[in-house]
């Protein structure tokens, strides 16, 4: 099985997620399938039909985040300040054609989220950000096509 790379903080925010479903929604899916059951026929109960595709879901979610898990290798980003992108670091940069800066934190896949500011090292980007440092222009293929980018900092 392929490791897959992950901060801690990542990794506890994927377990807290598993322990809640288990938990939590788990039970309460189960007392609501038991408690439709009551209402009589299941072949035509809405309650019935929503709870079993609620359960389906969490199950699919409790399934897919224990494999996730399994996969994970907790990386600890390196108090180094060598200057270089390497993983767990912040790398605020500009889009050399649109002027825009940006800034992203460097993570694993199972925790990238383009939206909260962090990318997959195994991203484009990320592979193209890995070993660079301030200063250095980084060309990525992207959807859109060819990008240039400056890198302003690395943290």
């Amino acid at each position: 099985m392929e490791r897959v790379p992950i901060t801690k903080e990542g990794y506890e925010k994927l377990k807290s997620e598993l322990l809640r479903l288990q938990r939590d929604e788990r039970p309460a899916v189960i007392k609501a399938i038991e408690e439709a059951r009551g209402h009589g026929d299941i072949t035509e109960n809405a309650e019935f039909e929503a709870a079993k595709e609620k359960q389906a879901l969490i199950e699919g979610r409790i399934q897919e985040l224990t494999s996730r898990l399994a996969q994970c290798e907790i990386i600890e980003p390196s108090n180094h300040d060598n200057g270089k992108v390497m993983f767990g670091s912040t790398v605020m940069m500009e889009d050399l054609q649109t002027n825009d800066v940006t800034k992203y934190k460097l993570v694993g896949p199972f925790e990238a989220d383009v939206q909260a500011g962090t990318i997959s090292v195994a991203s484009p980007l990320g592979r193209a950000l890995i070993g660079k440092e301030e200063g250095d222009e980084v060309k990525v293929q992207t959807p859109k096509g060819v990008r240039l980018f400056e890198i302003l900092e690395v943290q």
